[in-house]
Order: C-alpha cells, then sequence, then structure tokens
C-alpha cells in the first residue's frame, strides 16, 4: 500500500482552512461591515445575502474536509490502533469535528431565521435596540456567540491536527508501540504492533528482539511519515 496520501490530507486541510478562515472572516468582516450600514434597517438584509453566498461554498468546504478525514482515518487506522496517544488524539478530533458541525447548522438555522425576518431596525448583525422584534433580537443574542464558536471550534481542529502530526514522527511512533505493548517485543500483540507501524513508516524492525533503547546503534532509515 502507497505511504503517500496526498490527495486525501489535501481535501482535509483545504477544507478546513476554508471552514475556520470563512467563519472567522464572517464574523469580523460580514456582520462587521454590516453593522456599520447607517440605514438599520438594512443592516440584516446586507448581511444575510453575503451569508447566503458564502454557505454553499461552506458546505463544499466542510464535505471536503469530512471526506478527506474519514480517508485519513481509514488508511491510519493499523497505527490508530497501535501507537500510544493516537486514539485518544482522535477521539478528541472527533468531538470538535462533531461540535463545530452542530454550531456552524445551528448558526445557519440561525441566519435563516433572521433572513426572513426582513429588515427590522437593529444596531448591528448580532446587536438588536428597542425597536427589535423580540423574536429576531432572541436569534441575534444566539448568534452572537456561535459566530466566535464555529472558529473557535475549527481553529481547536487546526491545533489538535498540528499535535497529531507530531505524533507522525518516527521517534514518536516508536516509543508509542513500545508504550501500547509494555516494551516487550516477544509478545505477540506487540510483534503486530511493531509490523504495522513499520509497514506504515518504511522502518524495519530491529533484528533479534530487545527493547526501543536497543534501536539505537542500528541505522535508522528515513521514514515517510504519514498522518491520521
Amino acid at each position: 500500500m502507497s505511504e503517500r496520501h496526498s490527495a486525501l490530507r489535501s481535501m482535509h486541510d483545504l477544507g478546513l482552512a476554508a471552514w475556520f478562515g470563512g467563519s472567522l472572516m464572517g464574523a469580523f468582516g460580514v456582520n462587521g461591515a454590516a453593522g456599520k450600514i447607517k440605514d438599520a434597517t438594512q443592516r440584516l438584509p446586507v448581511a444575510s445575502a453575503g451569508w447566503a453566498r458564502w454557505t454553499p461554498v461552506n458546505a463544499a468546504a466542510i464535505g471536503t474536509h469530512l471526506a478527506g478525514a474519514v480517508g485519513e482515518l481509514v488508511t491510519e487506522s493499523p497505527r490508530v490502533a497501535a501507537q500510544a496517544g493516537v486514539a485518544r488524539a482522535t477521539v478528541v478530533k472527533t468531538a470538535l469535528t462533531v461540535g463545530a458541525l452542530a454550531v456552524t447548522g445551528y448558526s445557519r438555522l440561525l441566519g435563516m431565521r433572521l433572513q426572513r425576518a426582513g429588515n427590522p431596525p437593529v444596531d448591528g448583525v448580532t446587536e438588536p435596540n428597542h425597536m427589535t422584534p423580540v423574536q429576531v433580537a432572541a436569534s441575534q443574542r444566539q448568534m452572537k456567540l456561535l459566530q466566535w464558536a464555529v472558529p473557535a471550534l475549527t481553529g481547536a481542529l487546526v491545533v489538535v491536527t498540528a499535535y497529531m502530526s507530531e505524533q507522525q514522527k518516527p521517534g514518536q511512533m516508536w516509543r508509542g508501540v513500545f508504550s501500547r505493548a509494555g516494551g516487550m517485543m516477544s509478545a505477540p500483540k506487540g510483534m503486530a504492533k511493531f509490523a504495522a507501524v513499520s509497514k506504515l513508516t518504511g522502518i524495519n524492525l530491529p533484528a533479534g528482539g530487545g527493547k526501543f533503547a536497543g534501536m539505537g546503534a542500528a541505522k535508522r532509515p528515513t521514514a515517510k511519515s504519514s498522518r491520521c
């Protein structure tokens, strides 16, 4: 099996970049600029039009990211099972992804409610005034929090992805494998894990058994890392 998964990695990273960047720009740019419009009744319609144009692109970015993430998880499943800490990081990443999807979906639902509200007078896209209808004001207050929750969650996904990339360094891989296997290469389960990671990294298993410390004397070929 090829050790390169450039297409999956590109889908994962580009989709996440657009998801994070679009949500951050929307909160600062679209909502902020619409709030500067002098006519208080045009602030919500202008912002709603901007978000409506971005929604299809955002949906495509999220779908691309998810396809890449699932593809990487499938191809890297042997390392997830073999290397200590990778499964835990994968669970954290999955939880953040689910949270970001939920918040993004609900934010869009609130945006559609505000779009259907017409052109009520408001102080800003997420700031009602004393003339704003009660239901519109309630949606605005929720949106004020959620507009920052999406970039926060997707930004956390970027950080977790960077952390998991560090786990893919050969030294980190072997330490994680030996930690999971209890440091005993003679154990059948441990040998199976070593074989799985060896196949992924391209690093040959040390001959004659021994612990991880004993691998330092052997020549270490350069490994092509792959990430989850």
